[in-house]
């Protein structure tokens, strides 16, 4: 204890005296494992053990209820929440009079086929009652491939099929050539519905198969007047085609050729006059025709968008 006393004294006497390095041996061992540059260093005093009782450990306290001071601030700040209701005071409403709790799904009767039908009629009309405007049961649904259909099997509606054109097609490939054949059918009801559908296959029976198919989910509705002609005059193009439709007097019949007149004929258009102008090609001016017919407007229409009587549209 002595030799350490005395290292110390010289160390604090004179700072510029190198401290011996005999006497580390002497030190206490939290001294010795301190790093040498810290002991030997002639600008540094001995590190020595801080005493509890110091001016930072007396500081905290006061740091730390300055704290607690400002947190109580905060928390008076802050609006007063509301105690949460326990789950236990919650009473649900008294049921009704009469009310019979219903039972669960599985432990239900199985439905037959009439009430199912008869719960889809409820809720969406009687379009579920059996009967339909095509004349297909509902009941009794199958799913047939429109290739597979004959001519017996086909949907019996009012709608008629023209061919237009039926021509066979080659598609080049690494093996050689794929030969096939494409139809264009026209589909009517001669009552203002008309439409253009385009098939291909491996036979000419199931490419117009599925051109009629296909026509039958393209139909438009053409305007027509009284006397079966259009309301107005119309042009369109599609592709290189271009057709011009005019309306005719009673009498006049339908005056027109290729795809033109096969498209204004299932539509039901008893008078008319149209003209191809460029292109020959019937797919091209089957489309065309159909895209004139949708350019027309009724009188009432027109009238309509003007705000005008029918008689005040004349004048």
């Amino acid at each position: 204890m002595a030799t350490a006393t005395t290292a110390m004294s010289l160390a604090t006497a004179y700072p510029t005296t190198p401290v011996a390095t005999a006497t580390l041996s002497s030190l206490p061992v939290s001294l010795r494992l301190r790093p040498q540059s810290l002991l030997s260093s002639a600008s540094r005093r001995l590190l020595l053990p801080v005493p509890k009782a110091s001016s930072w450990d007396e500081s905290a306290p006061e740091e730390e209820g300055e704290a607690e001071a400002g947190a109580e601030e905060e928390d008076e700040d802050e609006k007063p929440r509301p105690e949460p209701v326990a789950s236990s005071q919650f009473q649900f409403a008294a049921p009704p009079e009469g009310y019979v709790e219903p039972a669960a799904f599985d432990q239900l009767p199985p439905e037959s086929p009439e009430d199912v039908a008869a719960a889809y009629e409820s809720l969406y009309g009687p379009a579920f009652s059996g009967e339909t405007v095509l004349g297909n049961n509902v009941y009794e649904v199958k799913v047939v491939d429109p290739i597979d259909m004959d001519r017996e099997q086909r949907p019996n509606d009012d709608f008629s099929e023209r061919v237009v054109q039926v021509n066979r097609v080659t598609k080049v490939v690494k093996g050689g050539r794929q030969l096939s054949y494409r139809a264009i059918v026209v589909v009517g009801d001669m009552k203002g519905h008309v439409g253009v559908g385009v098939g291909k296959a491996k036979e000419v029976s199931e490419a117009i198969t599925k051109a009629a198919m296909n026509g039958r989910r393209n139909l438009v509705t053409v305007p027509l007047t009284k006397y079966s002609t259009f309301p107005h005059r119309a042009d369109a193009d599609f592709g290189a085609a271009r057709v011009m439709l005019r309306p005719a007097c009673p009498g006049s019949g339908v005056i027109a050729g290729g795809a033109v007149r096969v498209v204004l004929e299932m539509a039901g258009v008893e008078n008319a006059l149209g003209k191809q102008l460029r292109s020959k090609n019937p797919l091209n001016n089957a489309r065309a025709t159909i895209k004139a017919t949708q350019m027309m407007k009724q009188f009432k229409d027109v009238a309509e968008e003007r705000g005008l009587p029918m008689e005040e549209l004349w004048k």
